[in-house]
């Protein structure tokens, strides 16, 4: 096992932006970079032993500047929606960026994911990042600091492993928005890849994408939600255009969700603490220019994203994100990458 470590470009104010590749003893690479602490690369075998590239990304840094549909990003200080932008926290009011009208979406209209994190080595399979988020960033109250290792193991393991701690009174919800095709990097859909969440409840959304307030669950009003069972993405993903809703996981120690592509015979499996897992189908992509010039088009790839639920400090039902002084926010989240025969 071992970390290699270049220069990947710089940032508009100079600053050297560092990609990481760490190779496993069965010839898997996982790749990171520091800008956004984002997850680029991860070339693995199918069933016959052809190496591809599962994760969407570009080739250049110029584009992960932009990303506007956060490839691979670290999303905080609050992934996923705040409703109307706006939230309470000890008696005071916090009004926040408009940047998916009317809510707030994945930390405001400069979120971690555009951020140069300070970033180094850990060890033979670690990369460790820090990002340091000061008092009034996007609005939020109290300086934070993040800590993300991303690490690599050798049962093709990608493990995140996320702490953050505040100076005052503040809200938090972490997640990376790896966007993954197990067919590799071609312009083809995720329709035929099998999905299984085992989740027993969603959270329904109203028209602006706002949880409602109670957990729902996946056989009701009907089965389109339901991936209890192995089942086609494709299947019902017509009948809502898409999906792009938080599956209540419980934060189950076993697997929580797996995605099989059958023609490849790749497997993705996910593992973690998490309240909530983000199935995202990515029903934006509109033609985005990927790695080596392939089309990301609607459908054509998947997220995974461990979170606490959205809008969560503003539904007392729902978990708290509210971080303290003296307290430690704490994620661990697993994607192991296998082939079935």
């Amino acid at each position: 096992m071992v970390v290699s470590s270049e220069v990947f470009g710089q940032t508009e104010s100079g600053k050297d932006v560092w990609r990481y590749t760490i190779k496993n003893k069965h010839g898997l690479e996982l790749e990171v970079i520091s800008f956004g602490a984002t997850f680029v690369a991860l070339r693995c075998p199918d069933r016959n032993g052809k190496m591809d590239d599962v994760v969407m990304g570009y080739d250049k840094l110029e584009d992960y500047l932009s990303n506007p549909h956060y490839l691979g990003s670290t999303v905080g200080r609050v992934a996923n929606r705040i409703a109307n932008a706006k939230f309470s926290l000890d008696d005071r009011e916090y009004k926040l960026a408009v940047n998916n009208p009317p809510n707030t979406l994945h930390g405001g209209w400069v979120g971690f994911n555009k951020y140069n994190w300070k970033s180094e080595v850990k060890g033979e399979n670690k990369v460790k990042f820090v990002h340091q988020s000061p008092d009034g960033d996007e609005n939020f109250p109290g300086d934070v600091t993040v800590r993300l290792t991303f690490s690599f193991t050798d049962h093709n393991e990608v493990k995140l492993n996320y702490k953050a701690t505040a100076k005052a009174p503040t809200i938090v919800n972490l997640t990376n928005h790896g966007y993954f095709n197990l067919a590799g990097q071609v312009d083809h859909d995720v329709l035929d890849h099998i999905a299984q969440i085992h989740a027993k409840h969603y959270l329904p959304l109203n028209d602006v994408q706002i949880p409602t307030g109670e957990e729902c669950s996946v056989s009701s009003p009907n089965d389109t939600f339901d991936f209890t069972k192995p089942k086609p993405v494709g299947k019902d993903i017509h009948k809502i255009d898409g999906y792009d809703h938080n599956y209540c996981v419980k934060g189950k120690k076993e697997c929580c969700a797996e995605v099989y592509h059958p023609s490849s015979g790749r497997v993705l499996k996910m593992f973690t603490d998490q309240p909530g897992v983000q199935f995202y189908t990515a029903n934006g992509f509109d033609g985005v220019v990927g790695k080596g010039g392939v089309l990301y088009h609607k459908f054509g790839a998947f997220c995974l994203e461990a979170q606490n639920y959205p809008d969560a400090v503003n539904q007392t039902n729902f978990p708290s994100p509210v971080l303290r002084p003296g307290e430690t926010y704490k994620q661990k989240t697993v994607y192991k990458f296998d082939v079935k025969e």
